[in-house]
């Protein structure tokens, strides 16, 4: 195989108590990439459609994070990157990690596989460190595993797979504003309460075991942010209107996917996700804001081949 063509999924990082660590992927938004085999050594990206970003390898998170497996495995040829963008650069659903993660999952696919998972995590990460200035794969970890994980460490690179519940749906909303990744980081307290720090922690280990017992009533009760969401819900217009109204729609919890301007909503089955929907909807379409809204059932796949 010289040739193939992906789609590389959106996802929601942070899951409400996560901040950093847990992530899920999403089935109806993604980017599309095609990946060649040529001759000339290198990495080099050809075509972008979607979004103006930087063809440049050194500068684009599709070719630093190919490049970054590249240069391990050494092979004897080079590879073109075609992107088409579906998912909004600066939208909150892992536009960055979509690319990073997609090369180097295609790429692993054209040399046969050499690289794990874990591996390939480890170098898209280098890709994303340009989109955001920090290594983190809270993104691009459930874009290659699928479903939901966990970071367990970074150094050494650890990712456990979690469980997905078959009858669980997201909604997402994005408000079609801008939120810097940096602001919304420069946002958060360096320090926090400790009882707000053990609140935190329960709701975490409360969110995994709900995951692994399906337990609806237990998951609903774990989506709540106690850290983070109270500072960056100021930079989302009508957040908490939004996340009211979805609520009383039938959603299981509500919370800021990624650093936003995105917001999800996670509930037991499709059509709980789509009253959930429109009841976004209704809220955003009082306001001046644009706005687009997804139905998905979560990814358990992750990266799918196309042709």
């Amino acid at each position: 195989m010289n040739e193939i063509r992906i789609f590389s999924p959106a996802t929601v990082a942070n899951v409400s108590c996560g901040f950093d660590v847990l992530g899920f992927c999403l089935d109806t938004i993604g980017d599309q990439m095609v990946i060649r085999k040529t001759p000339i050594k290198g990495i080099k990206i050809t075509k972008i459609v979607g979004a103006d970003l930087p063809f440049e390898a050194e500068k684009n998170v599709a070719s630093v994070s190919a490049l970054a497996l590249y240069n391990h495995a050494n092979p004897d040829c080079g590879f073109e990157i075609e992107i088409y963008k579906n998912i909004k650069p600066g939208s909150g659903i892992g536009s960055s990690s979509a690319s990073a993660a997609g090369s180097v999952f295609a790429i692993n696919q054209l040399l046969g596989n050499p690289y794990s998972p874990t591996q390939l995590t480890g170098f898209a990460m280098k890709g994303e460190a340009v989109a955001s200035g920090a290594e983190h794969a809270d993104n691009i970890a459930p874009a290659l595993f699928g479903g939901f994980t966990l970071v367990k460490s970074t150094a050494p690179l650890q990712v456990l797979q979690l469980p997905t519940p078959k009858e669980l749906y997201a909604t997402i909303i994005h408000p079609q504003i801008e939120v810097k990744t940096s602001e919304a980081r420069a946002i958060l307290p360096k320090n926090i309460p400790l009882q707000d720090a053990i609140t935190q922690w329960s709701n975490v280990g409360s969110l995994v075991h709900a995951l692994h017992t399906n337990d609806y009533k237990l998951l609903s009760q774990a989506l709540i942010d106690v850290v983070v969401e109270p500072h960056r819900s100021q930079l989302i217009p009508y957040f908490n209107q939004v996340k009211t109204d979805a609520i009383k729609a039938g959603a299981l919890g509500v919370g800021i996917s990624g650093s936003g301007p995105s917001i999800f909503a996670l509930s037991q089955s499709k059509k709980n996700a789509e009253a959930v929907a429109i009841a976004m909807h209704n809220t955003y379409s009082k306001t001046n804001i644009s706005f687009n809204t997804y139905v998905s059932k979560i990814n358990t796949q992750g990266m799918k081949i196309l042709s």
